[in-house]
């Protein structure tokens, strides 16, 4: 038995989450004393840096058209078989679940999404912790089946690069018609996408307008930081739709997340409980988000905002 993970990528770079991944497929290796086999499909600058967290081998695929379920599932699914992998890891990412549950019918594979932490091995089975009801508790999950398929949350896994290189090799796959034409791909430029964002700066309607962001921007400049908003923000056009956190929008875990003006509505906190600091920036003592805070400033967010980037900029001085 062995151990497929996928590694995505983006423009020919690598994600984080790849990174991800792989680490968290190499540590599972370990414990099951099987290797670790990365996949790339299409070109890659930089696959081999995948043996540096752990990938004893690396298969590039090269395919050259634009992502498509069906497609991407059938590389999987034969890598899988020619390599002898039971164990097939996915990013949870918006490709990794398009991927997901398509590739575990097709392998007939017990399958678990939005796993939070490397498994335990038990006699074959994975013992595999999630988070549920929106993260406010976890559940460990025991994979029975001999095909097993799991997808881990972007950011939820601390890698280290601490191997060697690893040489790439060419495996040409036949790949099947995609089922459905891509005419075109617009994405945002020049961002990190808010599931790998480490420090996240995000918005409300405590702003009262979006010619008051740029107090905000300032703020996510200084800390290197990434710009996210609330639902309301979003649908009256304040912030683009990409920036929206939340049940209904992104759900993100990044390690520095910094709400102001955002009351903190149930929908909301359950796409971001998971980050590993909260602060809360909010002139209502009672509102709901500083429950879930690790850090709150009651205050007009118009006196608070300029005098915290005001000290960052000294101390970073």
């Amino acid at each position: 038995m062995n151990i497929l993970v996928f590694a995505d990528h983006l423009n020919g770079k690598l994600k984080k989450n790849a990174f991800e991944a792989v680490y968290y497929a190499s540590q599972t290796a370990k414990k099951l004393a099987v290797n670790c086999i990365a996949v790339t499909v299409g070109n890659v600058e930089n696959s081999k840096d995948l043996g540096k967290c752990g990938a004893s081998r690396v298969i590039n695929v090269p395919y050259t058209g634009n992502f498509s379920t069906n497609v991407y599932v059938a590389i999987l699914a034969e890598l899988a078989d020619k390599t002898g992998s039971d164990v097939i890891i996915l990013s949870g990412d918006l490709n990794g679940k398009a991927i997901h549950g398509s590739l575990a019918a097709r392998l007939n594979a017990g399958s678990i999404a939005g796993v939070i932490e490397v498994p335990e091995a038990d006699n074959g089975d994975l013992i595999v912790k999630k988070g549920v009801f929106s993260g406010k508790a976890f559940a460990d999950h025991k994979i029975h089946s001999a095909k097993k398929v799991i997808s881990i949350v972007p950011n939820a896994i601390s890698f280290e690069l601490g191997g060697a290189e690893v040489e790439v090799e060419t495996m040409e796959i036949s790949c099947p018609a995609p089922n459905v034409e891509v005419l075109s791909v617009e994405r945002v430029e020049g961002k990190v996408p808010l599931p790998e964002a480490e420090i996240v700066v995000s918005g409300g309607r405590g702003l009262k307008g979006p010619e008051n962001w740029g107090i905000l921007e300032e703020l996510g400049q200084i800390l290197g930081g990434e710009m996210a908003c609330s639902r309301p923000v979003s649908d009256v056009d304040w912030r683009p739709h990409s920036e929206h956190v939340g049940q209904t929008g992104i759900v993100i875990r990044p390690n520095l997340y910094i709400a102001v003006g955002i009351s903190g509505a149930i929908q909301h906190l359950a796409g971001v409980n998971n980050s590993k600091v909260i602060v809360v920036i909010n002139k209502d003592p009672e509102a709901p988000f500083f429950k879930a805070a690790d850090y709150g400033v009651v205050g007009d967010l118009f006196e608070v905002v300029p005098r915290l980037n005001e000290a960052l900029r000294k101390y970073k001085s």
